[in-house]
């Protein structure tokens, strides 16, 4: 079978990728999510596989453990990938930390050694120049570009320090850079977003890096009639001299896609004409999936990740499943440590999980959510001391995008008295919404009327499935999570 686009049907915003040889690297946002800078190969910019992540926690502040805080909608965003005299390279700006990270290693499986560039560089992109120089072009509206040190420790003193592109539109403005030298010139891209009218893709060229970069926007498209454009990314070319961009497209409560779109050279520009929905190769069903099942038992895959960085002391792997003390205190999920979660895949996807409950306490909450702003939990709880199986929603109520202020309400609650209960969440993303459902007497029976999920900026995320327990007041008792169930669409 032909695949088509979005190549990858997941939550991958920011793509920025490489050609090491036959094979091509993919690194990604991955915000407030723990371990971060998912990277992902392939051998035809097609099927991706998981490789591995750059770091596995920053260790540098209480809100990124979710104490004292939160950083949703902060955290990494837009990497730079590249590859230079036998090393690996990632940097990356956290938005919490105002800190500018920089990775590096011999092997793109790791280890990474972390270092530090001084200074804040918005949606960074590095160049390794032919005479030695390294800059970092970076921005938003002005883009500047900035010769740094040999060991990228921070900007060379006296070097060239220069604003490229200036934008007076109403809107975004040019951001998400990305920087090549190519046969002697050079080419800037950025996605730019003027208000009131879809993103675009620009390409700007210079012959030198202190002169003029002439150019604008080179792809004005949508994909499937969304009405959002495809955008933002990188560009490589293959083994063979075929040339693509991947890009991103916005994909409502599921987030932002990764968009493969082939181009032309004209007149030393790269001119995407169109977004195929259609690509000329085949998917590959021996290359492992980005999402999977999983028995939770003696550990778990790589491809979950955790909502914040983890407490371990409440985590524990065990034959029976995935141990979870019940910390607090937490008003609902959104506030909750240690939540272990998945992207959502496809056009549709369902997950099942089998919790054991036996070992919760009072004011106890365990059981799986739809992570977003507008969240969802499907959770049994001990209530003076009963048990119940309760639905807590977050609806939509007003058009604010870069937070949720609505109050989470209890949608719907009944008695339980069993020691362990099969959960389920159906995703069904034609109309953004997801359902919950409950196993009885071998029957998945649904609680309540489903919930629309949206896409806001207070997480920045697409929605996921999550694994969640805590405690409304402060540490509680323990929930075992085992045999999650993951079918997709």
């Amino acid at each position: 079978m032909l695949a088509k686009n979005p190549v990858i049907y997941s939550d991958y915003p920011d793509p920025d990728v490489i050609r090491v040889g036959d094979t091509y690297y993919l690194v990604t946002t991955t915000m407030h999510f723990f371990p971060g800078a998912q990277i992902l190969s392939s051998r035809d910019m097609v099927n991706w596989q998981h490789v591995g992540y750059v770091y596995d926690r920053f260790g540098e502040t209480d809100a990124q453990k979710m104490l004292n805080g939160a950083i949703y909608g902060q955290g990494m965003w837009a990497p730079v990938l590249r590859y230079h005299k036998g090393v690996f390279l990632v940097v990356f700006c956290c938005n919490d930390t105002k800190k500018c990270y920089h990775y590096t290693a011999a092997d793109i499986h790791g280890p990474w050694k972390k270092d530090y560039i001084e200074g804040f560089y918005h949606d960074p992109s590095l160049l390794f120049d032919d005479d030695g120089k390294v800059y970092i072009v970076y921005g938003n509206r002005d883009i500047y570009l900035t010769e740094l040190k040999s060991d990228l420790s921070g900007p060379l003193t006296g070097g060239l320090h220069r604003l490229v592109l200036h934008d007076e539109c109403e809107g975004l403005g040019w951001e998400g850079s990305h920087l090549y030298k190519l046969n002697g010139k050079y080419y800037l891209l950025n996605i730019h977003w003027p208000k009131g009218c879809m993103r675009s893709q620009g390409v700007h060229v210079a012959d030198c890096l202190t002169g003029e970069f002439v150019g604008g926007e080179v792809l004005h498209a949508d994909l499937s009639g969304r009405g959002c454009g495809v955008a933002q990314g990188g560009m490589v070319d293959s083994e063979e001299g075929a040339w693509r961009m991947l890009l991103f497209q916005d994909h409502g409560a599921e987030g932002r896609m990764p968009v493969l779109v082939p181009f032309e050279w004209k007149n030393g520009v790269p001119c995407p004409e169109k977004v195929p929905e259609g690509l000329e190769v085949q998917e590959d069903a021996s290359v492992p999936k980005l999402y999977t099942s999983d028995a939770l038992k003696n550990g778990f895959s790589p491809l979950w990740q955790w909502n914040h960085e983890p407490d371990e002391k409440g985590i524990v792997c065990t034959a029976d499943g995935l141990q979870l003390t019940c910390l607090g205190p937490a008003s609902h999920v959104e506030q909750a440590r240690n939540t272990l979660t998945q992207r959502c895949f496809g056009k549709a996807c369902t997950g099942d999980v089998t919790v054991d409950v036996s070992a919760l306490q009072e004011g106890d909450y365990a059981g799986i959510c739809a992570l977003q702003g507008l969240f969802g939990q499907l959770c049994v709880t001990v209530q003076n001391g009963k048990k119940y199986l309760s639905l807590v929603t977050r609806e939509k109520e007003t058009d604010e995008i870069f937070r949720s202020p609505e109050i989470p309400q209890e949608r719907q609650r009944i008695p339980f008295d069993g020691h362990e209960i099969t959960l389920r969440l159906a995703f069904d993303f034609s109309d953004d919404s997801v359902r919950f459902f409950y196993k009885k007497d071998c029957e998945f029976c649904q609680l309540g009327s489903g919930h629309r999920l949206h896409y806001r900026l207070d997480h920045f995320t697409g929605v996921r499935f999550g694994l969640c327990a805590f405690n409304v007041n402060g540490t509680g008792g323990k929930a075992v999570f085992r045999d999650f169930v993951y079918i997709t669409e």
